[in-house]
This record gives structure tokens, sequence and C-alpha cells, in this order.
């Protein structure tokens, strides 16, 4: 672990070495601009070691996950260190679609036929270069979810490939029908209540290769489904275990959190905008049952729930809707081992709403919390373009499932 000493000299290392090459000491005519700027940057490199950079808040249900999580995840203990310049948690989430690096990937699709007659389309990446599982048929499974509206080209996705990849592990991609290029075949696209889909892909990776162990991660929506399949399947699920990055654990206060002014502007109403692209895309079959003249007026993620995705999927109501979609409803019928990584400042899922008493009944679960991160954001480094946080938590924490899970069998104990 990274001592604040160390991190203070680095600090001030770097910053010697930008003003000897950036800043002239003649500023104003005199040495007083140097000394405003070493006197700024001194006080900021003191506020961001004293208040930004915290070790994350560890929660969980039982000593022996969380005993585990300690020993084979020394991240969940280490003092996480945002990217000085961009601690702030709007520009987190803003800013790491184009900071971090896209790794490159070659997938292999698969169209699964579902039971109402549509498609969804899974991406493969098989890692037949695999050193360390050469058989295929036992080659570890990593199944990932993207959030709302992403697809298996999401950065933070093809960062937890290349991290499965490096583990010699083989991924899964699973897409939300009607939003990586497939056709549409029926009236149905998807929503984070329903997991007949994801059971569908669940269990096809299971009888194609039955002899390998299976793993998940979830990103926001992704994970928010992934937490409410788990709820209603228990105990009867391959997955030997889950991960959760930046859930919404209860939609009606993440909606809520999402419709003040500020952050309406700057993320809600881009988000109702890609859902409706994705409706407009599939007009053609989705407009003989529902009015998507009406759906796309919807200004916000509200408003396109109460005229699209609860009709769709047959609610009384948006708000039946929403409490059913919430996995802090579910939490306590979980059965496997589960780690939730939340940002306190995730303006998607607010600190308040996060579930911390359910995780504390339940010891298959375990929450950790970190101060700054953003919605999946955790950046950390000076640039920081090839990991993040949430990676090294990723990569830690699958290879502690898929290679020490047997500890994990019985946690109820």
């Amino acid at each position: 672990m990274i001592s604040l000493d160390l991190n203070f000299n680095i600090l001030t290392r770097d910053l010697s070495h930008y003003l000897e090459n950036q800043v002239k000491v003649g500023l104003f005519g005199s040495g007083v601009g140097l000394s405003l700027v070493l006197g700024f940057s001194a006080a900021y490199t003191c506020y961001y070691l004293i208040s930004v950079a915290k070790k994350p808040q560890l929660i969980s249900g039982g000593k022996t996950f969380c005993q585990f999580l300690k020993e084979q995840c020394p991240v969940v203990s280490e003092t996480y260190y945002p990217t000085f310049w961009c601690w702030e948690s709007r520009i987190q989430t803003l800013l790491r679609p184009f900071v971090t690096a896209k790794p490159g990937v070659v997938y292999r699709n698969e169209l699964i036929k579902a039971a109402d007659g549509g498609q969804i389309s899974v991406d493969w990446f098989d890692n037949d270069d695999s050193l360390s599982y050469p058989d295929p048929t036992t080659r570890p499974t990593v199944l990932l979810l993207p959030g709302l509206t992403g697809t298996s080209r999401e950065s933070y996705i093809l960062h937890m490939v290349q991290q499965s990849r490096d583990l010699g592990y083989r991924c899964v991609v699973f897409n939300n029908r009607g939003v990586s290029g497939e056709t549409l075949l029926t009236p149905r696209t998807y929503c984070a209540a329903n997991t007949e889909d994801l059971e569908t892909v669940i269990d096809h990776i299971q009888k194609t290769y039955e002899a390998a162990s299976m793993m998940a991660a979830g990103v926001s929506m992704g994970g928010m489904m992934l937490a409410n399949y788990l709820g209603r399947k228990g105990r009867k699920t391959c997955l030997k275990g889950v991960i959760v990055f930046s859930a919404g654990w209860d939609v009606f206060e993440c909606t809520a959190s999402l419709e003040k002014p500020l952050d309406r502007f700057i993320f809600n109403s881009y988000l109702t905008s890609c859902l409706q692209a994705s409706v407009h895309r599939h007009r053609p079959v989705l407009e003989k049952c529902y009015d998507i003249d009406h759906v796309m007026k919807a200004k916000t993620i509200r408003e396109f729930d109460e005229r699209f995705t609860s009709i769709m999927f047959g609610y009384p109501t948006n708000d039946d809707y929403y409490r059913d979609a919430s996995p802090v409803h579910k939490l306590k019928s979980v059965q496997v081992p589960m780690l939730c990584l939340n940002a306190a400042d995730d303006v998607f899922s607010p600190s308040h709403a996060i579930p911390v008493e359910a995780v504390k009944q339940n010891p298959h679960l375990a929450l950790l919390i970190t101060c700054h991160g953003g919605h999946i954001g955790f950046l950390e480094g000076l640039w920081p373009r090839q990991s993040t946080y949430m990676d090294r938590v990723f990569k830690q924490f699958a290879k502690a499932v898929i290679e020490q899970g047997g500890r994990l069998k019985d946690l109820s104990r």
C-alpha cells in the first residue's frame, strides 16, 4: 500500500518538474507569481491527501466473506487515490469514456433464440490462447453485463475482458435486446426487473461448457439485473460469485437524484435520448404495440419508463415497475457471494440509498464504498488511461472466486 508520505513526495516532485519547465519566475515581474502557485499547489495537495484520498469502507454480513476479501483482494483495504485533477463525481463520470483506453478485443457473436421468438445477442471472447486453462471445456467463464444503453464495446467492458484474458478466463458479454445492432424480432426490449433473457443466457453458457466454473459482473443497470436475478434464484444458480459496480439500489431514489436540475441537464436528458434512439431504430416492430410518438416526446428517464418500459412489461403503474426493479428489496434472498462497489458521490446511486443495513443482514453480501469515484468512474493515477480502481477490484475478486471460491461454499455458518 502506498504510504501518505510517498504520495506527497511523488506529487511534490511532479509539481516541481512542471513548475521548472512551465512557470516563469518572472511572472508579474517578480517571484510573487511562483510563490502563489507553489502555495496554492501545496494547499491543494494537503487537501487532497487529507480529504480526498481515503480507504474504502468495507461492509459485510458475515465474518467469513469479509476475511476472505481482505486476504484475497487486498485492494479492498488499500487507500483509493482518485486522479488528483478530476476526483469530483460528475467529472469522473463524464471523463471516464474519453480518457480510458479501449483495449483491442475480437469477439465471436452468437444470437440465442428466446422463448418469445426474439433473439439475444451475446459476444464471446474465447481466449483460446490461454496458458492457464488450455482446455476450453474447463476454462472459467466470466459473464459481463453492461449498463443501461451499453454494449460489449464499452471501455469498462473491454477492460474487464482484458483483465480476464490476463487471468486465462473466457468472457461472454450479454447485450440487452436491440442495443448491439441485431434485429429486434419481437416488440420487446429490456428492463432491470425482468431477468428472463439473462436466465436464458446463463443456461445456454452452462450447457455449452458444463465443466467450466462461471461467475458474473454487472455494471450499473447490468448490476441491478444481476442482483435481481440472484434475489429470485437464491441457491438455484450455477454462478460461483458475482460482482456489481455502481448499481442503483432504489430506483425511486436514483431517478429523483437524476432529476435535480444540474444532473438532469448533464445526464438524464442524454440517457433519455439514447433510449429513444434505440426505440427509433426498431420503430417498425415496436409501433405495432406502443405509441412511439408519445415515447419520443419523453424528456426524462422517468417519463420514458412511464410511456414505454412499464407498459411493455405489463406493470399497472410505473411505481410498480420501479419497486420491482429495485434490487434493495431482494438482497435478503441472495445466496451467492456478491461484492458490490459503489461511490458515495455517485449521483446515479445516491449514498443515502446504498443498502448498508440490508447487506449487514446477509452473510453472502459485501459492500465496498469509496468516498469518490462517481458513476463507473473510479479513475486513479496521474493519467488514468490503462486501469482504474474498478478494474483492480474486478480482477482480484474474479481470481479469488474462480481459484479460491471453495472457501465460500457455505457462508451461512
